[in-house]
């Protein structure tokens, strides 16, 4: 009995080594297998991937790209229609490549991309799960951007933005009119797409419409709010000069259809129209002065930056006051970033002049030739001219003989109650411009005399009765350096823009001037037109040689004030005659052809 149970243990010991013999197989039999794949595939792709089609599966990355690289062929073109419009997109032109490296490594980190075990399930599926990836494609963007607005240049139609105009004292609103353009980013999209999956099919290039036109009930707002900036505007100041005078043609492209103001518009006109003026770097100062006379001068400057954000906040500001009062016109001092310069005026020069007391501006446009010669020749005599303290100047002495010999030429001047061309026409512009820096630097002036006549080219951005005519030896225009340093005169001739500008500098010992508007008085109407008969010209001829204008009497007022008390006051006054219209009547003989 002992020796049968002793026989059953040793065969129970038997059966349970068995089992753990089976399961050890299994299990060294998953590892092997695991451990095989994962060798055989360890250079090469994962099965049951294809590109494009192709299967790439069991083939290491120098295999799949030589497959790729013979069974890919690039069409040299692509064809793109819109609408009865047809074009081709040349391949090569816009850098275009299969980039088979870069497929074939996508295609290789395929079931490669995650940590530890956890791409082993995707692996072994491989075998039952295809995947079929897409060839990489290559693009030159800026060549395809270049060509995408070639093609959009034919077959975009701009949209017409709504706009508000003022005709015949009525505001006329236009709702503007859609567009369409090329819908860029979606027509990249599929030609990326079907060139990665060698779809070499024409493609219909989507477009997008641009539409910003007005409903009619944001046309009846906008025309209201724009009929109430009729006749009102917005004027930019810098450094006490008007740089900007904006018109309700201006403030209408400011207003928004929402009942706001659109700051985007606004900053489009500020970069444009300010920032492009005033905007600058610092200047040093620079001053040589040889044989008396100061032969070169730059004055110090400032560095000036438009703070534009600022800007646009005073300017919607002021639009705001317009469109709820009944204000007129809303006066903006333009905010800027200043930067100083590394050598001031003051450092150049020993005689005081530091900084600008005074500056005064003509206009002249429509003169002619010769006047705009003259003009120049004259004012250019006033450069670098030093005056010392407690010293009267003349005009005359400093501007010297005018007449043909010392380069003056012939232009209209008035002389015996006639317009006629004389020698030096045009040296007026350059005493008034004078007389006008004298009042803003609040300087004494000694003599001074207004035209007989009223004369167009000084009422050109300014108020008639600041003028200032000369005339060797009756008529002079003189004042006195009453400062405690020298003074000095710069001028700028623009003929360009046909501007003269005086600048009067030194040391300012705190005088602050103020002139006040001129008022015309009272007015006398020019006299009947005046015919002359003139045998030189054929019958029936009549030519104009003269324009009436009124007479009028004109008066201001100008005060000098330095720590609230007055140092002195004046009050000009102008007497201009009426001038009659003259013509030329022709008496002559008619000659036939």
């Amino acid at each position: 009995m002992k020796e049968v149970i002793n026989n059953f243990k040793k065969f129970y010991q038997a059966k349970i080594n068995w089992k753990m013999i089976s399961i050890f197989v299994v299990i060294a039999s998953v590892f092997l297998s695991i451990t095989f794949f994962n060798l055989y595939f360890q250079r090469r792709i994962f099965p049951g991937i294809y590109i494009s089609s192709i299967y790439v599966g069991g083939l290491n990355k120098q295999e799949a790209i030589n497959l790729l690289s013979n069974s890919t062929t690039t069409p040299s073109a692509i064809t793109l229609t819109m609408k009865d419009k047809v074009f081709d997109l040349s391949l090569s032109e816009v850098g275009f490549y299969y980039d088979f490296d870069k497929t074939v490594n996508h295609a290789f980190y395929t079931y490669r991309d995650k940590q530890g075990f956890n791409n082993y399930p995707d692996r072994f599926l491989s075998f039952i799960n295809n995947r079929n990836l897409d060839l990489i494609t290559t693009f030159d963007e800026t060549k395809l951007n270049e060509y995408i607005q070639v093609v959009s240049q034919q077959v975009a139609v701009e949209p017409i933005d709504p706009s508000v105009t003022f005709e015949k004292e009525l505001v006329v609103i236009d709702k503007g009119t859609a567009g369409e353009t090329i819908d860029v980013e979606p027509f990249k999209k599929t030609l990326y797409k079907n060139l990665s999956q060698k779809n070499f099919l024409p493609i219909e290039i989507p477009i997008k419409s641009i539409n910003t036109t007005l409903s009619d009930e944001e046309a009846d707002n906008l025309r209201k709010r724009a009929e109430i900036f009729v006749s009102k505007n917005i004027v930019l100041k810098f450094e006490n000069d008007v740089i900007i005078d904006n018109k309700e043609s201006t403030i209408f492209s400011f207003l928004d259809p929402n009942n706001l103001f659109d700051e985007s518009q606004i900053l489009n006109f500020i970069k444009k129209d300010v920032s492009q003026k005033l905007n600058r770097e610092s200047q040093n100062a620079v001053f040589q002065f040889e044989s008396g006379k100061v032969v070169e001068f730059i004055p110090a400057k400032d560095g000036v930056t438009v703070n534009e954000q600022a800007l646009i906040d005073k300017i919607v500001e002021g639009l705001k006051i317009l469109e709820k009062s009944d204000e007129r016109a809303v006066f903006i001092d333009i905010p800027v970033n200043t930067a100083s310069p590394s050598i001031t005026t003051a450092e150049v020069n020993n005689l005081g002049i530091k900084e600008l007391l005074g500056k005064g501006t003509s206009k002249f446009a429509g003169s002619i030739p010769g006047r705009i010669h003259n003009i120049s020749l004259a004012s250019s005599k006033f450069v670098g001219i030093l005056v010392p303290p407690d010293t009267i100047f003349s005009f005359n002495d400093t501007l010297g003989d005018v007449s043909v010999f010392t380069g003056y030429k012939q232009a209209y001047i008035i002389k015996d109650g006639k317009t006629v061309l004389g020698d030096g026409g045009g040296v007026c512009q350059v005493s008034t411009t004078l007389f006008r820096a004298l009042l803003n630097a609040g300087l004494p002036i000694v003599e001074r005399r207004a035209h007989s006549y009223r004369v167009g080219y000084y009422e050109q951005g300014s108020p008639v009765g600041l003028d200032a005519t000369v005339f060797a030896p009756t008529t002079d225009l003189k004042f006195k350096n009453d400062t405690p340093a020298h003074i000095l005169i710069q001028t700028q001739f623009d003929a360009k823009n046909s501007t003269l500008v005086f600048e009067i500098y030194g040391t300012s010992d705190g005088r602050v001037a103020t002139t006040t508007k001129p008022i015309i008085t009272s007015s006398v109407a020019p006299p009947e037109d005046l015919y002359i008969d003139d045998p030189t010209l054929p019958t029936g001829t009549v030519k104009q040689i003269d324009y009436k204008a009124w007479g009028a009497r004109v008066v201001f007022d100008h005060k000098v004030e330095r720590n609230g008390e007055i140092i002195y006051q004046n009050t000009f006054v102008s007497n201009y005659r009426p001038w009659q219209a003259k013509f030329l009547r022709g008496t002559g003989p008619v000659v036939l052809n």
